[in-house]
């Protein structure tokens, strides 16, 4: 009941990621700018999900997930109204720093906090509410199309913070009654790491954050640009945010999938298979832009990469200490956030300097090599140490 309950938070409260993908190009026609200014929303939204996953990941480590939950609530349905009342471009930018402050949540920290919840099917209960953001990307995006369609952007951001803040309201306080008066979880009688890489937990974490922002800035590049991407091609950014939702949906599979895998060979060699994948995909948009084929790649690639970013989470609570457990994950999803920032704005900028998302995309392709190398070492550092114990 518990999981079904942060699930469903999951979903509402991930709004926040995909919603400025969607409204990217009618912002752009009514402030007159260039991409690259308008993409820079998803990099501050990205910034405040990033460092509000450490920020929220620490207040759950000391007063629990729901003191937590409740604050994030309140700033992302301000934060929402807000943007939706933005009078510049500036602002607009801005505000949506509170939006993925107030999104931040619903992932790393919860994903943390599920962790706790399981023993035996810890990789499926992380990954299936680590699920919760791609329902969000599966059925946010055409419900804004539409509410733009039929009230404009603004009305539409207002209605989405006032819906968000009172039915994540209502879910938490059935999850506090679930959970019950334990507000702060103990940690003193939980299994010590069973995985041993020889590396100081300081140093993993950088080498998972450096491997994060690599595949992320990979991963950007399709879930940020694709619906300006069809636009640009002719075919309408409502094909466009069709795929992304198709994206986000066969995500979801993919995330289900790499839980029960990572139950059975772990999270590392979870990982790789996933930035294997990601890299083949990102290969077939280089070389085929019809509209068939561009339905066919994004399912492609959202089945491919959607296990990726929670296997650092599985891969921290199999090798790091439990008490630090959602720090340590909003570290690493923070260091995702980055490459995800990164990859959304500098596609952006790559584009209006050629005119063209070839570039960006191989520009995605090598950083996702960077991804494979480094996660290909921990797995040989791993099986050495097997080897020697």
């Amino acid at each position: 009941m518990r999981l079904a309950l942060a699930l469903l938070i999951a979903s509402i409260g991930s709004v926040g990621l995909w919603t400025v993908v969607v409204v990217l190009p009618v912002v752009q026609t009514e402030f007159s700018a260039s991409r690259g200014a308008v993409s820079l929303a998803f990099t501050l939204t990205m910034l405040g999900f990033g460092l509000g996953g450490v920020v929220v990941g620490r207040m759950t480590d000391r007063f629990g997930i729901v003191v937590a939950m409740g604050a994030s609530i309140v700033v992302l349905g301000c934060a929402y109204v807000l943007a939706g009342l933005s009078g510049t471009l500036w602002q607009f930018i801005a505000v949506h720093f509170l939006i993925g402050l107030g999104t931040s949540a619903n992932f790393a920290p919860l994903m943390a906090e599920v962790s706790h919840w399981f023993e035996r099917y810890r990789g499926l209960a992380v990954t299936i509410v680590a699920s919760g953001n791609y329902v969000a990307g599966a059925a946010w995006p055409p419900l804004t199309t539409w509410g733009i369609g039929s009230a404009g952007w603004r009305a539409t951001y207002i209605a989405i913070g006032v819906f968000c803040a009172v039915t994540m309201a209502l879910l938490l306080l059935v999850l506090r009654a679930q959970i019950g008066h334990a507000a702060v979880r103990d940690h003193a009688g939980e299994a010590p790491p069973r995985l041993d890489l020889n590396l100081s937990t300081n140093a993993l974490t950088a080498l998972l954050s450096i491997a994060s922002i690599a595949c992320c800035v990979a991963m950007a590049m399709p879930q940020v640009h694709i619906v300006a991407y069809c636009g640009d091609l002719g075919y309408g950014v409502a094909r466009g945010a069709e795929m992304l939702s198709l994206m986000m949906a066969l995500g979801i599979v993919s995330r289900i999938g790499s839980g029960v895998l990572a139950d059975k060979i772990g999270g590392i060699r979870t990982l790789l298979i996933g930035s294997v994948a990601q890299g083949f995909a990102l290969l077939f948009y280089l070389f085929f832009d019809s509209l068939t084929s561009l339905y066919l790649i994004s399912g492609m690639f959202g089945l491919f990469q959607g296990g990726i970013v929670p296997s650092y989470a599985i891969i921290v609570r199999e090798a790091m200490p439990a008490r630090e457990a959602a720090t340590r994950v909003g570290l690493v999803i923070f260091a995702s956030v980055i490459g995800m920032s990164f990859g959304g704005w500098i596609s952006g900028v790559i584009f209006d300097a050629t005119g063209s998302y070839a570039a960006a995309f191989a520009n995605g392709l090598a950083w996702n090599a960077l991804n494979m190398a480094i996660v290909l070492a921990l797995l040989l550092r791993a099986r050495a140490r097997l080897a020697v114990a």
